[in-house]
């Protein structure tokens, strides 16, 4: 195998994309898991890592990150921001340790370091810390709302997910594409497109042109 990539949030909707398209390229996956995950496990070059990251690492040319979590899932705003700031960070630090000068961070629509709003504010505090990581190129995705199957991930549905779900047939058509609820497999496919074909530099990929991916 080629290149080495670190993924974290391969269990999640993103992920999970994430995972499958890179296991079909011939490349060594290294996947942060909490909890065993056959199925991911059983893809081609994916082997399994603690979490948190040990202390040594091989070489990685690219890392993704793909975590995330809500408030109401996490329980308090200390645990929120331990997944999407802190953890995400953290993997950053790490795999620019070993040299990596590629990263995609999958963040969210309306992030802002400066947002009253939690959510938007860590996501945003995230971007700014990553970005003074000093990686060559920085692909950063911000999706609105994601459409998928939480439920075949054994994930519990988020409630405004599950809602853009069922309304999505009647009023996506109807929503400008900024804001519009994105599947899943596009923000995947859009992280990974933006890290294929552009160039240094840091580069934001919003909501309505990864509908277009």
């Amino acid at each position: 195998m080629s290149d080495t990539v670190l993924l974290a949030g391969a269990s999640g909707l993103v992920g999970g994309h994430l995972a499958r398209h890179l296991a079909s390229t011939e490349r060594r996956l290294l996947l942060p898991l909490r909890r065993t995950r056959a199925d991911l496990l059983a893809l081609p070059g994916a082997e399994a890592l603690s979490w948190p990251l040990p202390a040594k690492l091989p070489r990685i040319q690219l890392a993704l990150c793909a975590l995330g979590t809500t408030l109401a899932a996490a329980g308090s705003a200390a645990a929120f921001r331990a997944v999407d700031f802190d953890a995400a960070l953290a993997l950053a630090q790490a795999a620019r340790k070993t040299g990596c000068q590629r990263f995609g961070l999958v963040s969210a629509l309306g992030a802002d370091a400066g947002s009253r709003v939690l959510y938007k504010r860590v996501k945003g505090e995230l971007e700014q810390a990553v970005e003074a990581l000093g990686f060559d190129q920085l692909v950063i995705v911000q999706p609105s709302l994601l459409l998928g199957d939480r439920n075949a991930l054994a994930q519990a549905n988020r409630p405004a997910e599950a809602l853009a779900q069922r309304l999505a047939p009647v009023y996506a058509p109807l929503t400008p594409s900024r804001w519009r609820p994105v599947p899943a497999q596009l923000v995947a496919k859009g992280l990974l497109d933006a890290l294929a074909t552009r160039g240094a530099g840091t580069h934001r990929i919003g909501n309505a042109e990864l509908l277009r991916a």
